[in-house]
């Protein structure tokens, strides 16, 4: 039985935005994290590791660099690591970046008992279409903001969050899952894994590991087969320090009430 966690590079939104010429963000200049949501979807990946001792495979695209978050989540006990990087590759939008994972997931090959893992969404688009992308792709059933998961032989029981409360799916293998930070707790790096998570294997898959995946087409991948365009992208302006008034008397509303209108908003 295999794991396959799909996880991405963020850019660390305590950080500074740097924006290329066309509208794509300049990953190479920020600093980066692991998705948060991708947490959650690696620690599901590891508890059912811990009940069952399946290969634990995280995938990720993105520049040569993001190894580094490869070997991070092998130290978290991940078992083997999967980069995929190319120049071909560069400017995705969601469903280009769905694309070429799902070739990827494919190339890796999902088996009957296997299952498919993703985050909600990742925080720098937040639009939580590329997991259910993948599935549709590779013709799996999906169950999306999984807040809970039990498995028995070739099923799952999932709790999936709704707006007002649960609802729980049963939902037979292979299967894609999108998780949600309710789900669990991510554990933290041990000392053995991090001395032997240079051990593990990383695997690239760049464009000519995958050119010949049916899902694998040129007009698709990249910034050429993105169909969404980037207007503008932006660090939002910091707002100014704001300004404490103390006291609860008429003196205090009278202040108040003179600064209000002198900056006319009364």
């Amino acid at each position: 039985m295999k794991i396959i966690v799909c996880v991405k590079q963020v850019p660390d939104t305590s950080g500074k935005v740097a924006v290329n010429a066309n509208g794509t963000l300049d990953r190479a200049s920020m600093q980066t994290i692991t998705n948060p949501d991708d947490l959650n979807a690696v620690e599901a990946a590891l508890a059912l590791k811990d009940q069952t001792g399946a290969e634990v495979i995280v995938v990720t695209m993105g520049p040569p660099p993001a190894e580094g978050m490869l070997r991070e989540l092998l130290a978290m006990g991940a078992d083997r690591g999967v980069l995929v990087s190319g120049r071909e590759f560069g400017g995705s939008d969601t469903y280009a970046t769905s694309q070429i994972l799902a070739a990827a997931v494919n190339k890796i090959g999902v088996d009957a008992e296997d299952i498919v893992l993703c985050g909600r969404q990742a925080i720098d688009g937040d639009t939580a279409q590329v997991g259910p992308q993948i599935a549709e792709k590779l013709d799996l059933p999906q169950v999306t903001y999984v807040a809970g998961i039990e498995k028995d032989g070739n099923a799952l029981t999932v709790k999936r969050a709704l707006e007002d409360g649960y609802m729980t799916i049963k939902v037979q293998t292979p299967c894609m899952l999108t998780c949600i930070k309710e789900l669990n707790e991510p554990r933290y790096m041990n000392v053995a894994d991090i001395y032997g998570c240079y051990d593990k294997p990383v695997d690239v898959f760049d464009f000519n590991t995958l050119k010949d995946e049916p899902l694998i087409d040129v007009n698709k991948i990249g910034l050429k087969g993105s169909p969404t365009n980037i207007l503008i992208s932006f660090t939002p302006p910091q707002k100014g320090a704001g300004q404490m008034l103390e006291g609860c008397g008429k003196e205090t509303t009278d202040k108040l009430a003179g600064i209000l209108a002198e900056k006319h908003v009364i």
